[in-house]
């Protein structure tokens, strides 16, 4: 039987059951103003953004395996392109480009044209330090780590701070070498 080629992010957008778009933009919405409301602080709404994506991000990775019949990536470079072509068409309905490689090829910048998270928003003067979008920062945090890559992602542009793109910058800082529960020769 021939191995099942992996599908592209356009089928898989088209394939799976979505929400109203609006309907999304503005329920997230609601929720970073709930959490600027709660928290007060900028920055505690920036890290519960952060760990509200990653505790997704770990969840939606196996979804993402499931459906996108991606097979294991050699190495990071070729995990990045599937997380910009594939997982953010997948998942947002946009594809991201991946630029700005370091020599070793362990840092990256995923640039985003369009971002469905920030339609209809605007950041009035007090919330000039939010980072609106933190929670996709998050998800590609987590779910790297649920295929043993430890990274740090951070917000390097921001079109809501006045930038021409959303930037992501996504830097593998160790590779976690599988391991298994128990041994096989016993």
């Amino acid at each position: 039987m021939a191995p099942v080629a992996p599908r592209s992010g356009d089928v898989i957008f088209a394939s799976v059951e979505r929400v109203n778009a609006e309907l999304f933009t503005l329920t997230y919405g609601a929720i970073v103003r709930q959490l600027i409301t709660d928290l007060e602080e900028v920055e505690e709404v920036n890290k519960q953004l952060d760990q509200m994506g990653y505790n997704i991000g770990i969840r939606l990775i196996d979804e993402f395996l499931a459906k996108s019949n991606v097979s294991r990536c050699v190495d990071f470079k070729e995990t990045a392109e599937v997380i910009a072509k594939v997982g953010f068409k997948m998942f947002l309905g946009v594809t991201a480009s991946v630029t700005n490689w370091d020599a070793e090829g362990t840092c990256c910048s995923l640039i985003l044209e369009d971002n469905p998270l920030v339609d209809f928003v605007e950041l009035p003067d007090t919330c000039q330090g939010l980072y609106y979008c933190n929670i996709l920062s998050g998800v590609v945090r987590g779910a790297l780590e649920m295929v043993s890559m430890k990274t740090e992602v951070t917000w390097l542009r921001d079109m809501l701070r006045g930038d021409d793109a959303f930037e992501l910058q996504v830097k593998l800082l160790k590779q976690v070498p599988e391991e298994y529960p128990y041994k096989d020769d016993e």
